[in-house]
């Protein structure tokens, strides 16, 4: 046989099956040009000269891996859908007179082709993707990027080598699949029929429970340690309990509705019920992997858009001044002079030019401890005790104690009335009529609840992974005997927030003069007293920085959550054309024992909805279910606005429901062409 026959065939064969072909190509050149954004972004030196650009080059590592673990699943998923529905076509060669080595120079041509216009368009369109990602960052991050514009060798090479190896691997899957398996099989094997599924109720009882556990772990963690710990275990059991319950649970449902006669013994029921029954065994894995793609695609978007947009609130609340300095001190042996620390700051601000608008300062105890559900009692302090943190009902908390007049001073607010033997919660917080402290050794001390009073964004938002808890006391005579009787396990911090006005780059450059002058000046803190340290955090270099964490993680979320969806779209656009072959016949065979077209498209319309629309609700609901979850873990990150979580939520649900819905309305009308 002619050589150059075996390229012509696999053409021809290429454009004949163009309904399955063009998908895989576009998913392939889509998943390269994803790699290869991220791939090119690493390999930017333009990056590396930008202020927090360990955040960017650890997301887009973490991003590569997934795409890549994504992209090998895909693509076997893929190759399997097109092997069974190419596998008459392979027979008839066979019957014909070709050899298996003759069909496996077509599969290798065929390969060939796809490398060039899978791997080959998708490093031409990953060239525009970087581009236009590189805008998108610097977008995000809210400052400038000295990006290069120019596309990376290194970064195309580890592209193609890696989809190549990916495309070679699933050649050798589908030579080895052809040399096992004789003519008649390959000739006869989309036409084998599927016996009815049986209920398992062992599978059912282990998916309920599953779910149920997965549920119960979602809604009932309140802390955020716990969240983070437990989250992925979570996620585990709601897969485990989603394929079960597809799997068996829509196998129960629909024979209950064929045993309802009133439901079943009608056209359009009748059809699809019994339809769906006898495919619902491989039916129920694909309707299980849409639905855990989808929340997937979900969960990673809202939660990255929420970690985004409440990047500037958390900045202006846990910075509320363009200079925090946070002077660490030994409360028993040290005593920082925090008028003097506040001359230094303002003096040395006059002597760079740069005009102070506002002084604020004060002191707090912080110390870390837990409660029960019902608030009592508080956990002894000793360190590595704890009557309480071993329970399921203990919430751990972080205690910021102030003044009176700490907290006027940190606040700019008057002096609030406190009596001694009296706290006030600040903001949030335990609304208790007494709150008891007490120790291993017996010591105790209680505090009736004051008035609250409002909060102090800068103790209440902060990135511990407890809920803090502001309280203020009286004087210092109050807090002393408090510390007594904690004993243990407490810092000692004061606070001197210097605000300025200036732009930021002026206040980035004072940060850096400081940072110079207490290296070179021995006696620069003469008149502050005594301290262990002396932190200075600038707003604005904050900002560059959770804005480069934030938004990488946004920049990740939203490519990887292209990624899944175009898993999702991919999954439900060759589920319906399978399907839409398989009843192909089925459908011609009712027409011609009377069946209306009118019947006919009312029961396909009937039998696509279900199948289409069961995963999706069934994601709505795991979101739900998580979305306790997710806000407890963004704590961690300083996000504690439950608002903007849940209108995250609710607005990426919506918009994917959206897409979902056009993607339903394409691949739909892709089904009722092949029927017809």
């Amino acid at each position: 046989m002619h050589n150059g026959l075996y390229p012509k065939l696999a053409a021809r064969s290429m454009k004949q099956n163009h309904r399955f072909f063009v998908p895989y190509l576009l998913a392939l050149a889509g998943l390269t040009a994803a790699f290869y954004t991220m791939s090119a972004l690493c390999a930017d030196p333009g990056v590396r000269l930008m202020r927090g650009f360990d955040y960017v080059m650890v997301m887009m590592q973490i991003g590569m891996f997934v795409a890549g673990v994504l992209s090998t699943v895909l693509l076997l998923y893929i190759n399997s859908f097109l092997m069974k529905q190419r596998k008459k076509e392979l027979g008839l060669y066979n019957i014909l007179g070709m050899g298996k080595g003759n069909i496996a120079l077509i599969q290798c041509w065929e390969s060939l082709y796809t490398a060039v216009l899978g791997i080959g368009g998708g490093l031409a369109l990953g060239v525009i993707f970087h581009k236009l990602a590189t805008v998108a960052l610097v977008k995000l991050l809210k400052f400038s990027i000295p990006f290069h514009t120019s596309f990376f060798l290194s970064a195309m090479v580890k592209t193609a080598v890696f989809f190549g190896f990916l495309l070679l691997l699933v050649l050798v899957i589908n030579l080895f699949r052809v040399r096992i398996s004789n003519p008649i099989e390959l000739l006869h094997g989309g036409a084998v029929g599927e016996k009815e599924p049986r209920t398992h109720i062992l599978l059912a009882a282990v998916g309920v429970l599953c779910l149920g556990l997965g549920y119960a772990i979602a809604v009932t963690v309140k802390d955020p340690a716990l969240a983070l710990m437990f989250y992925f275990l979570a996620v585990l059991l709601v897969i485990i309990g989603t394929y079960c319950l597809f799997t068996t649970g829509s196998i129960a449902l629909l024979k209950m509705l064929r045993k309802n006669k009133q439901f079943y013994y009608q056209t359009g029921h009748f059809i699809g019920v019994s339809g769906m029954l006898y495919r619902m065994k491989r039916n129920a894995v694909g309707l299980a992997n849409i639905c855990i793609l989808s929340t997937m695609v979900m969960v990673m978007i809202s939660g990255t858009l929420a970690l985004y947009l409440g990047q500037g609130e958390l900045i202006a609340a846990q910075y509320p001044a363009s200079l925090n300095m946070t002077i660490g001190f030994d409360p028993v042996e040290q005593a920082p002079n925090l008028n003097g620390a506040a001359k230094l700051a303002e003096g040395f601000a006059q002597e760079h030019s740069v005009p102070v608008s506002s002084l604020r300062s004060g002191q707090y105890l912080r110390f870390v401890g837990s409660e029960t559900q019902d608030g009592y009692p508080f956990p002894d302090s000793k360190p590595g005790y704890s009557t309480a943190t071993n329970s399921d009902n203990t919430l751990n908390r972080t205690f910021f104690i102030l003044t009176a007049e700490d907290y006027a001073g940190l606040s700019g607010q008057p002096t609030p009335a406190i009596a001694p033997g009296q706290t006030a919660v600040c903001g949030e917080g335990p609304r208790w009529e007494s709150f008891p402290f007490s120790n291993v050794e017996g010591g105790s001390l209680t505090f009736a609840a004051a008035p609250s009073l409002p909060a102090l964004p800068v103790l209440s938002t902060t990135n511990n992974m407890t809920e803090p808890v502001c309280l203020v006391v009286a004087d210092e005579g109050q807090r002393t005997a408090l510390r007594e009787v904690v004993q243990y396990n407490f810092t000692a911090r004061a606070l001197v927030l210097v605000e300025l006005d200036c732009s930021a780059e002026e206040e980035l450059a004072l940060v850096d003069a400081w940072s110079d002058k207490t290296i070179s000046d021995g006696q620069f803190f003469d008149g502050t007293g005594t301290w262990e340290y002396w932190r200075v955090e600038s707003r604005a270099e904050m900002a560059v920085d959770g804005y480069a964490m934030a938004g990488g993680f946004l920049f990740l979320g939203i490519i990887l959550g292209v990624i899944f969806l175009m898993a999702t779209v991919l999954i439900i656009y060759y589920k319906q054309v399978s399907e839409g072959y398989e009843d192909q016949g089925r459908f011609e065979i009712m027409r011609k024992v009377g069946l209306s077209q009118r019947q006919v498209k009312s029961s396909i319309r009937g039998q696509v909805l279900i199948v289409f629309f069961l995963p999706i609700m069934v994601a709505a609901v795991h979101i739900l279910f998580d979305f306790n979850l997710v806000a407890r873990m963004l704590t961690m990150f300083g996000v504690r606005n439950i608002a903007t979580v849940a209108v995250c939520t609710g607005a990426t649900l919506l918009a994917f429901l959206g897409v979902y819905a056009l993607v339903y309305l394409l691949t739909a009308r892709t089904y009722y062409k092949i029927v017809r």
